[in-house]
């Protein structure tokens, strides 16, 4: 890098923290505001000793509060969570983690709409036309990905069909050791995707999650044909299972030329952290950025979580979401990950290397995704 691009990044660096902290003043006056809060907040705030809305000046004036319990976001009710602004509003609600017992949830009213309109904006027009149809083909019920997905495909022009699947039960038959009745399901659920790939239906986006994508592509190479041949020239997929040694299996050896993949990172209460191009010459390495200042991704140390790590270093991963409709700050995510550097398109931290958090690692049941 030229001293001229570095002093350029570094300025964008600090006009995009500028930008963040003008948002985390916006954001607090919103939800400890008696007349916009949420019930949550407004309850939470009065029990402090003192005023957010006059002390948090920043971002890293939001460590003042504790971390962020996830159990708060189990059970109801969860108008509890609802800004006074948006009273009678419709509401969506859907749940993030957890695969068994009281799972966590958050309501939306256009979060997941906005966010995806945002990722929108990352997808070459080459890969994914405007105006395509698109292939939903993973978990919907009470999760936002088939309406955030739709929407995305709706917004971009096309029509989104859909392929449902249950992955709690895909967790049970894991758990239970019933790998011939999972077989069973996901081959029902990949025919399911093929015929309506093959009905003439002009698709040529996916979404779909990483083992959905193999067990796709190698029902297709089967049959004599491949997701390129199916018409398929663009995939959207998340998961933890992308690794570089995965991704460089599925782009040069599974899909090919002429097909785009691009990894997310995401969850129902992050939005979606895109990734930089993924390139051959960088060894397939996929570094995620979270869609600042909306939602900040930080790579913290495992023995203080207010402590940021060094770029390179392992930490886990803590979420701060940062929307009119839901404040959530110092979550931590169920991930680690080491710290990436700020780059062009992205001129703040990302995180590569996306795994489960080691502690919880022995807990977690990787199923569908």
């Amino acid at each position: 890098m030229s001293i001229a691009a570095g002093l350029d990044l570094s300025l964008r660096v600090q006009k995009a923290k500028a930008q963040l902290d003008a948002h985390v003043r916006e954001m607090v006056e919103w939800h400890f505001n008696p007349k916009t809060g949420c019930p949550f907040w407004l309850e939470w705030a009065s029990k402090l000793g003192w005023d957010p809305r006059g002390e948090i000046r920043g971002f890293e004036d939001l460590r003042k509060f504790p971390p962020f319990q996830d159990e708060w976001l189990r059970g109801g009710p969860v108008r509890r969570w609802v800004p006074k602004e948006f009273a009678g509003k419709p509401l969506y609600v859907f749940e993030t983690g957890g695969t068994t017992g009281v799972p966590k949830s958050r309501v939306a009213i256009e979060d997941f709409r906005i966010d995806y309109e945002m990722f929108s904006e990352t997808l070459p027009d080459e890969y994914f036309p405007r105006g395509a149809n698109w292939l939903m083909l993973g978990p919907s019920g009470p999760r936002r990905l088939r309406l955030a997905v739709e929407h995305l495909c709706q917004h971009r022009g096309g029509i989104c069909f859909s392929v449902d699947l249950d992955p709690r039960w895909v967790i049970k038959l894991i758990q239970r050791g019933e790998s011939d009745t999972l077989e069973k399901y996901k081959t029902h659920v990949i025919e399911q995707a093929i015929t309506v790939l093959g009905a003439g239906h002009d698709i040529r986006c996916l979404f779909t999650t990483p083992k959905l994508l193999e067990a796709l592509a190698e029902e297709l190479e089967t049959r004599g044909t491949s997701i390129k041949t199916a018409g398929i020239t663009g995939i959207f997929a998340g998961g933890t299972e992308f690794t570089p040694q995965y991704t460089r299996f599925t782009m040069e050896e599974v899909l090919g030329e002429g097909v785009y993949l691009t990894p997310t990172y995401g969850n129902t209460l992050m939005g979606l952290a895109c990734s930089k191009p993924v390139t051959r010459e960088d060894g397939y390495k996929i570094t995620y950025f979270a869609p600042q200042p909306r939602a900040v991704i930080e790579v913290v140390s495992f023995e203080d979580p207010d402590r940021l790590v060094d770029y390179g270093e392992t930490g886990r991963v803590r979420l701060t979401t940062l929307t009119r409709e839901t404040f959530i700050p110092g979550f931590l995510e169920r991930d680690e990950g080491e710290r990436e550097r700020p780059c062009d398109r992205y001129p703040w931290d990302g995180v590569s290397g996306v795994r489960p958090f080691r502690k919880l690692a022995t807990q977690t049941t990787v199923g569908v995704y």
